[in-house]
């Protein structure tokens, strides 16, 4: 799969986006992509999750975990293509943690998988709850990188397409200057700021 047909279908569900938004790093941007509408269709997915395991063929990957929310419909699709299990992190009390029940082998080889990356933070931050608990920690992936490929996470990480698309700090943004109101996409309201 192209990068250029990762886009279409981006562009084809309208999950592609145009404005001014708050992402989840908490970064203002004039574009958002909602990967919950892209992934809506299971055919999508399952392509994504295709696309994404076949870079790993033969790596040997025994579980695939991602950060709740966004990562756990792409990472569940890249852990069955790849016939791994699938375990996820999630946020408690602020703190990324491994919760519900779910451990990891000592030197259990794992690739973390995400929907987009733009800092790479959360990446980061579930890599450390895995090596936490014994992972070996192989690579990571996205369907999207929003940093030109430039947000490191530690491991080795693909895409299966990578945009330049400004993100900054709101004192820097241009529209919060205008007076322009933000909005959140992704959180539970989407609300405008």
């Amino acid at each position: 799969m192209t990068a250029e047909e990762v886009l279409d279908r981006f562009k084809a569900s309208g999950a592609l986006l145009e404005g001014h938004f708050i992402l989840s790093s908490g970064l203002h941007s004039p574009a958002y992509l909602q990967c919950a509408i892209a992934l809506q269709a299971p055919a999508v997915a399952a392509e994504f999750g295709a696309a994404i395991a076949e870079k790993f063929a033969g790596a040997r990957i025994e579980t695939v975990a991602s950060p709740a929310i966004g990562g756990l419909v792409i990472g569940y699709e890249v852990a069955r293509q790849l016939g791994a299990r699938f375990i996820w992190t999630e946020r408690e009390g602020g703190q990324m943690t491994l919760r519900r029940g779910f451990s990891l082998s000592e030197g259990e080889r794992v690739l973390v998988v995400e929907d987009v990356i733009t800092t790479g933070g959360s990446t980061r931050e579930t890599i450390d709850v895995l090596r936490a608990h014994g992972a070996a920690v192989t690579a990571a992936a996205s369907i999207i990188d929003r940093s030109g490929g430039k947000a490191d996470v530690g491991v080795p990480r693909v895409s299966l397409a990578t945009l330049n698309v400004p993100a900054m700090v709101p004192a820097d943004c241009k529209a919060c200057q205008r007076g322009e109101p933000a909005t959140k996409p992704g959180s539970r309201k989407g609300t405008k700021q």
